[in-house]
């Protein structure tokens, strides 16, 4: 076995330097090829901030049809809206005091039912803002089942989707790509060269729906009233600008085209683009009303558009950065492992890589469902931030991950503020939010404490991946308020209990969401991150060139080990005395493994009870009822414990929630067809089981011997 361990400038391990992996030819082995029209086999276009998943036609042809699996999504980060607020609500309206007798108010932000105002202000701070269907871009024909002879293929190297089929007797080649650079997209079609091809005209229909504001859905609503939302068009010389006024909310899409064609507006909210050939080469550029240079002044045939790349400047741009990206950071080839498994498991990782480079590298954190469709009204959960995020610390991309950590500066306030409306220091790091901080009302998210760690966390992943001294330097500096600030509410939300002379976690609800926040007394994965993340905090102080905070040091030394009952199994919660009795109990995440596993080892954990306790959620917890990411954390408990075999096979458990669509989407349920938190824990459970963690000295300890893995890049798990 041979492993190659990149840390900084230095090389480190149990073997040699092993001869580079061909990137390349790992990397496009698992170019996803579809063959039908499948409303599961949608695939993606994207630069991390803006995305678009076409069907089968390599454009959005069939919107409907695919509503319902994995939707046509054109979305960016930018890309919000707000049905108008005539009634007033503000963010006060749905707050309540709820009592966990700590001797202070606490105001939290919650789903009140009653009275009735109050429960529409509920309603309407959830739903508002939403993400917004920016439009659809589809080729101008009618019938899916007319549709033949598909033969689609996303080169993952260069980012390129290229799309051939029948329909109506003629051949269609259609190539679509995205700028890295610009929300862009660009497509290049063309008609076979059959004489019933020439006399054939290629059309492209911009089509535009107001937004559904829906829970989880694809966010159109095409039977709306036009009075809702305009859609106007003014053309130029081979170009044209597309304005839409939604509410408050305006955004223009820029389009360009090489040869001759005519667009015109032919219903309300449908613009059509048509070539006179049988080829037709467009750009569409997506801009929201902050970029609207340009647009004063009346349009007319001699009107100037901003300059959009064309087909052959995006593609090449999309190439470099697709190749750049591959070649940057960790890798891991697996070609040699003799277990026919590992071919699959290989697929996982390369296409949820490039899912994260296409969805999930902008400068916010990501939605469950990246920029493909909306889920809880495409609004972001801090608690899932760990699993979008963690791997890009350690698969050495760390700008990746800094880009969307530093959102948090501004929400720095927000979160003040709700530390100090609940009667605590520091800051509060909010759940369910978008862009402004705005806390979205929850009974279960806004007693959510695992999110708050994650910050000190991921700063952490930063620090360790810098390369010089003066990066880390920088690391620090940007980041070493915010840590602060954060260990200022957890060393002030842990709780003394004088009786046994010890700190407790309570008023909460853990991860494992089945637990109450009245009853439930420390979780065990939420005090092992207490001890980890306060412990780095105080490591950073120390950096800093600042003493320690003597009460977080107070709360390391007498924080509550973690509590197991009589079979020598840890509990859910120490309160939570029926987690093994209880179907409902197990039912939900085996949150209580992340204590081992996604966090370190520490002085509040018995690794004989961690180990006997895995064995009994693997043999009998209704693994039908868990999530995407569930299967990563117990592979990295597996992985802490020495049991290499379980770890590869819990990646690869045969379960619903486990599966990977052709595109790499981890594929839930008929509610969520893709989720994101799934991949990332993918690429942080097997970049651990690569590089190991602190103190590990095995090579490669996450896998199974004979298992022949190479990989190179990968950083050290805390």
């Amino acid at each position: 076995m041979i492993a190659t361990v990149v840390f900084g400038m230095a090389v480190v391990g149990s073997a040699v330097a092993a001869e580079k992996i061909d990137r390349l030819k790992v990397v496009t082995r698992h170019n996803p090829h579809v063959t039908s029209m499948d409303s599961l086999s949608s695939l993606t276009v994207g630069n991390g901030r803006f995305a678009f998943t076409v069907d089968a036609t390599g454009l959005q042809t069939f919107p409907r049809d695919y509503s319902k699996g994995v939707p046509l999504g054109t979305m960016s980060e930018w890309g919000w809206h707000s049905f108008p607020n005539t009634e007033g609500f503000q963010a006060k309206d749905a707050l309540a005091n709820h009592d966990f007798h700590r001797g202070h108010p606490e105001y939290y932000s919650l789903q009140i039912k009653q009275p009735e105002r109050t429960r529409r202000a509920v309603d309407y701070l959830r739903a508002n803002p939403h993400r917004l269907h920016l439009g659809t871009i589809g080729l101008d024909i009618s019938d899916a089942s007319k549709i033949k002879g598909i033969d689609q293929n996303l080169d993952l190297w260069t980012g390129k989707i290229d799309s051939k089929f029948e329909y109506g007797g003629m051949k269609y080649h259609v190539e679509t790509v995205c700028s890295p650079d610009a929300d862009c997209i660009a497509s290049n079609i063309s008609l076979d060269g059959s004489s019933s091809a020439k006399k054939s005209a290629i059309g492209v229909a911009f089509s535009f729906a107001y937004p559904s504001g829906g829970h989880c859905d694809d966010a159109c609503k095409w039977d709306a009233a036009d009075n809702l939302h305009t859609t106007t068009l003014k053309a130029g010389k081979n170009s044209a600008v597309i304005t839409r006024k939604l509410d408050d909310t305006t955004y223009y899409i820029y389009v360009s085209w090489k040869g001759s064609a005519e667009i015109k507006q032919t219903a309300q909210h449908r613009i059509v683009l048509k070539a006179k050939g049988n080829s037709l080469s467009f750009s569409a550029l997506f801009q929201d009303d902050s970029n609207k240079s340009g647009l004063s002044g009346k349009y007319g045939n001699n009107a100037k558009f901003p300059a959009t790349p064309d087909f052959a400047s995006c593609a090449k741009a999309s190439a470099n950065r697709w190749s750049a990206y591959w070649n940057e950071g960790g890798f891991i080839d697996l070609g040699n492992v003799k277990d026919k498994r590992a071919a699959e498991l290989e697929r996982r990782i390369i296409l949820s890589q490039y899912l994260m480079g296409a969805q999930e590298a902008g400068n916010i954190p990501p939605q469950e469902t990246g920029l493909t469709y909306n889920s809880w009204f495409g609004k972001f959960h801090l608690e899932m931030t760990w699993w979008h995020l963690v791997h890009y610390g350690l698969w050495n991309k760390p700008e990746l991950l800094d880009r969307q950590l530093s959102w948090y500066a501004s929400a720095e306030e927000k979160a003040r503020l709700i530390a100090q409306r609940q009667g605590f220091k520091g800051v509060r790091w909010m759940k369910m939010t978008d862009p402004s901080a705005e806390e979205a009302p929850s009974n279960v998210g806004s007693f959510l404490i695992w999110q708050q760690p994650h910050l000190t966390y991921m700063a952490e992943l930063l620090y360790r991946a810098a390369k010089s001294d003066d990066e880390r330097a920088k690391v620090l500096e940007k980041y070493g308020k915010l840590v602060d600030e954060t260990a200022l509410f957890m060393t002030d939300f842990a709780e003394y209990d004088t009786p046994r002379d010890r700190y407790i976690l309570r008023g909460c609800i853990p991860a494992q969401e089945t637990l109450k926040a009245d009853s439930t007394i420390n979780p065990p994965f939420e005090l092992s991150y207490w001890l980890t993340a306060l412990d780095m905090s105080q490591k950073w102080r120390t950096r800093r060139g600042l003493a320690p905070m003597e009460d977080a040091q107070k709360v390391i030394d007498k924080l509550s080990p973690l509590a197991f009952n009589s079979d020598g199994l840890y509990l859910a919660a120490e309160s939570a005395v029926n987690t093994y009795t209880d179907i409902r109990m197990t039912s939900d995440h085996p949150a209580l493994l992340g204590a081992l596993g996604m966090m370190p080892d520490n002085k509040l954990l018995d690794k004989k009870v961690m180990a006997n306790t895995l064995r009994w959620i693997w043999d009998n917890w209704n693994w039908d009822k868990t999530w995407g990411w569930d299967y990563p954390m117990t592979a990295m408990t597996c992985a802490r414990l020495g049991e290499a075999d379980m770890a590869v096979d819990a990646l690869l458990m045969p379960k619903r929630t486990n599966t990977y669509l052709v595109s790499g989407h981890n594929y839930q349920d008929q509610r969520l067809r893709l989720y994101m938190p799934g991949n990332g824990g993918l690429l942080t459970a097997v970049a651990m089981m690569c590089a190991g963690w602190d103190g590990c000295n095995s090579p490669t300890p996450g896998f199974p011997k004979d298992w022949d893995v190479k990989w190179e890049g990968l950083l050290p798990m805390p």
